[in-house]
């Protein structure tokens, strides 16, 4: 593969909903953690809800690793990443999949509205699963291109790096929205490096020979 693939877009994302980690989400722990039955019901109301108000989509590609160094990964294309810790990373690694997902503005817009009349439980339940969801969105994707790639004697990486990790600086994830074409999926990016709407990620992992 001497140039990138076009970019693939999931357009709907189905999952299902990551209940034990939206509760270690929010610090609650089997073995110390009691909650009554009415408690329960509650949180479970609530990432039901949230649940409702995400609408997952998603944006992958594959790029050939044209060039690496000790500081440097340089993808087809041209897009040229600063990172010591991603090239030792992605080593062993020909390719690799850059991937972005978002739960959409719906979700942000009930966490504003919650917050906004004092309902800080519920926004905070809500803020919770929707970082989850979308997490899980990104394992969705790896598990597709993990099919995919059985067939040509590939596979990935079991980690994801992102943006803003080790010496990854933030300031790559407008490249990252670039190539991953994220407007097309209603994603804003801010001259902080901030996707909007905020339950919105990337991410890289890496592609090897089986």
């Amino acid at each position: 593969m001497s140039m990138a693939e076009p970019i693939k877009f999931f357009e709907t994302i189905t999952i299902e909903t990551p209940r034990e980690s939206i509760y270690r989400r929010l610090g609650y722990r089997k073995s110390t953690t009691v909650l009554s039955s009415e408690e329960k019901r509650t949180v479970d109301r609530v990432i039901d809800h949230a649940r409702s108000l995400v609408r997952l989509k998603g944006a992958a590609l594959r790029a050939a690793i044209e060039d690496r160094d000790e500081k440097t990964v340089v993808l087809a294309g041209g897009a040229r990443f600063r990172s010591s810790r991603l090239a030792v990373f992605l080593e062993g690694c020909d390719e690799c999949l850059v991937m972005g997902a978002t739960g959409g503005g719906t979700v942000m817009e009930a966490i504003a509205s919650d917050t906004a009349r004092d309902n800080l439980t519920e926004a905070v339940i809500v803020d919770a699963a929707a970082s989850e969801m979308v997490d899980a969105s990104l394992d969705w994707i790896t598990r597709y291109y993990a099919g995919l790639l059985r067939r040509e004697r590939k596979g990935l990486l079991k980690r994801r790096y992102s943006a803003g990790y080790g010496d990854f600086a933030l300031e790559h994830q407008h490249m990252i929205y670039e190539m991953l074409d994220l407007a097309r999926l209603d994603v804003t990016i801010n001259e902080q490096a901030l996707l909007i709407p905020e339950k919105s990620v990337t991410a890289i992992t890496g592609i090897r020979t089986l």
